[in-house]
């Protein structure tokens, strides 16, 4: 007769990525990281692409690629060419699937800072095969980002100075204001291809002036007087 073993015993420990709200003890639970790419002209540019207001460039990171402000981040294994982009990141508490521009911003709860880092020397690799960007861009440590500040606190900033210095000296600066496609557009692009839900990330896009990352390098990315990001990378 034939005896159904036993299954062992499994013991699973995931902790949920989650990201620092301002001015509270509650944590924002994080459910996707959104990016979009070839979001500020000069930047196209220096990348050497061009601007296709028809089709946004959409990538993913994964949720746990998120860091608090003021971590030590490892330099990454494979890549000899870690690069910053500073970014808005725009966090949501609701969303859906073909959401109007007109009603985009009820669906965010706040904005912060972050950095979309990037493996540039393999995004090269892959761009030039006409492959994915996921090693260059979805690995781990590879989305630090600030506390989130409340919409409610702050309204719906139409324009910022988004700054990036290393080691004191600036390297990234222009203003949100400066984005091709703007917060609105973005939801309503990116809920046409997937269902938005509450917990999702969307980094809004980085401007010129991406350069690399060496161990000892220390950072500090602003958003107006809305959002700061510090850490190293060691």
């Amino acid at each position: 007769m034939h005896q159904t073993m036993p299954t062992p015993a499994v013991t699973f420990s995931v902790v949920p990525a989650t990201a620092a709200i301002a001015g509270s003890a509650v944590r924002f639970p994080v459910r996707r990281i959104f990016c979009i790419g070839r979001n500020y002209a000069e930047h196209a540019a220096e990348m050497g692409a061009s601007v296709d207001r028809g089709n946004p460039v959409f990538f993913c990171k994964p949720a746990d690629a998120v860091v608090d402000d003021g971590t030590q981040i490892p330099y990454p294994p494979a890549t000899q060419e870690l690069h910053h982009e500073v970014e808005m990141v725009v966090a949501l508490h609701s969303g859906g699937a073909d959401i109007s521009e007109q009603r985009a911003l009820e669906h965010v709860f706040g904005y912060g800072v972050g950095l979309d880092l990037t493996r540039r020397d393999l995004q090269a690799v892959a761009k030039a095969k006409g492959m994915p960007w996921d090693s260059a861009k979805a690995f781990d440590h590879s989305a630090p980002l600030s506390a989130i500040r409340a919409s409610s606190e702050i309204g719906h900033p139409q324009s910022a100075a988004l700054t990036l210095e290393i080691n004191g000296n600036v390297r990234q600066q222009s203003d949100i204001s400066q984005m091709i496609f703007s917060v609105p557009e973005i939801l309503a692009r990116l809920s046409r291809l997937f269902e938005l839900k509450a917990g999702d990330l969307i980094f809004t896009g980085t401007p010129a002036g991406v350069g690399p990352l060496v161990r000892g390098d220390r950072f500090h990315a602003r958003l107006g007087d809305i959002a700061e990001l510090r850490g190293c990378i060691v």
